[in-house]
């Protein structure tokens, strides 16, 4: 099979979620002798390029880092990878009406329709219809379509018909141990602080979990990855303004190793996204066994399962916190509840062999024919 994967910002994975499943999947396919593309985000003033990354063809497209430069990179992307012969994989619907040319050129889509994006607090008017529309082409122009958990599942049943849609959820490694040097660049030390990893954005409840973790008066410090450098947004300016002296930010962390020995010794995980399906961080969070602390909504709750605790705003927050520091045997079995439902459902080996199940079947259902892929080819061939 040859898998082309668009719709992130590329591999090696700096930005997302997204991309960090990008990697994963393309070097678990390309260990099976499967043949991936990955398109990435180049700079602007690059020139586009091809070039091989841990056995992965990766196609490098300029495009400015904006919302404006985001579209014509997909639109690129999409007129390159039409060209070719294999299985398109999209990432996120956000410009999923230019599938309307793989469709022209019969090439089989899969689109992992992510969440449900235009309920995001952050898009103004006309940014909501445009992904209204693009989640609606999505569902009507793909071969088949993914869904990350049981709810977009459904959601996406008023769109088109259910045999067309596959339910698989992300999947983390489990981490049974990890270094205790990276905590003492932050001046931590293991079971000793909570932990929040979330891009600064209102439907993540950043501000909430601020706010109740700087008002509980509880001795555990909140550690809080996330980008609050540079030009801030009103949003990033309230959460710093909020923050009590027990609120320690150390900046957005790309580096794996890194942030799995921050979760694997944090003391709890705070989880607080209210729209979407599975979120990626929260699997990875189950993986390492946290104790999972997550705002109560439908998507979390199928997730993180019953063994975590749910809160709906600061004030439940700051109760549970208090709860858990009155009495902190509740964390191991939390613990442990999180282990057991990262076996059930998001172990990497099942999820990424679910991933290569769908797509090879979807491969000989079209007779894909595979492209030589050499480092050696011309930019923009």
């Amino acid at each position: 099979m040859h898998l082309m994967i668009v719709g992130t910002r590329g591999i090696p994975a700096t930005h997302g979620g997204f991309e960090t499943f990008a990697e994963d999947l393309s070097l678990f396919l390309a260990a099976r002798n499967h043949q991936v593309t990955v398109y990435c985000h180049a700079h602007k003033h690059s020139e586009r390029a091809e070039d091989i990354w841990n056995g992965i063809h990766r196609v490098l497209i300029p495009a400015a880092a904006n919302p404006i430069g985001t579209v014509l990179f997909d639109w690129a992307t999409t007129m390159h990878a039409s060209s070719r012969e294999g299985v398109v994989l999209c990432l996120g619907y956000n410009t999923a009406v230019f599938s309307l040319l793989y469709k022209f050129r019969h090439l089989p889509i899969v689109i992992n329709m992510d969440g449900i994006e235009w309920k995001r607090d952050k898009w103004a008017l006309p940014q909501r219809l445009w992904l209204r529309l693009n989640e609606w082409a999505g569902a009507r122009l793909a071969n088949h379509l993914i869904a990350d958990h049981p709810e977009i599942a459904a959601h996406l049943q008023s769109h088109t018909s259910r045999n067309k849609i596959s339910v698989i959820p992300y999947g983390a490694d489990a981490i049974t141990s990890a270094p205790t040097e990276p905590l003492s660049r932050y001046e931590l030390s293991p079971n000793s602080y909570y932990l929040l990893i979330a891009r600064p954005e209102p439907e993540n409840s950043i501000l909430e979990i601020v706010l109740s973790a700087s008002s509980a008066h509880v001795n555990v410090p909140l550690v809080v990855l996330g980008d609050y450098s540079g030009e801030l947004r009103p949003y990033q300016r309230q959460i710093l303004q909020a923050a009590g002296p027990n609120l320690k930010f150390i900046g957005a962390v790309y580096d794996r190793e890194i942030v799995r020995a921050l979760r694997f010794h944090a003391k709890a995980y705070i989880h607080g996204h209210r729209v979407g399906g599975t979120n990626p961080s929260l699997v990875e969070s189950l993986a390492a066994g946290n104790p999972i602390i997550a705002h109560d909504n439908r998507f979390n709750r199928w997730v993180a399962g019953e063994g975590a605790r749910f809160f709906r705003d600061s004030s439940d927050l700051g109760q549970i916190l208090r709860s858990l520091e009155g009495d902190p045997s509740q964390l191991l079995a939390m613990g442990e509840a999180s282990r057991r439902r990262h076996r059930e459902d998001f172990t990497q080996e099942r999820v990424l062999s679910a991933y290569e199940v769908l797509l090879t079947g979807i491969a000989a259902n079209t007779g894909e024919r595979l492209p030589i892929v050499t480092a050696e080819q011309s930019p923009g061939s």
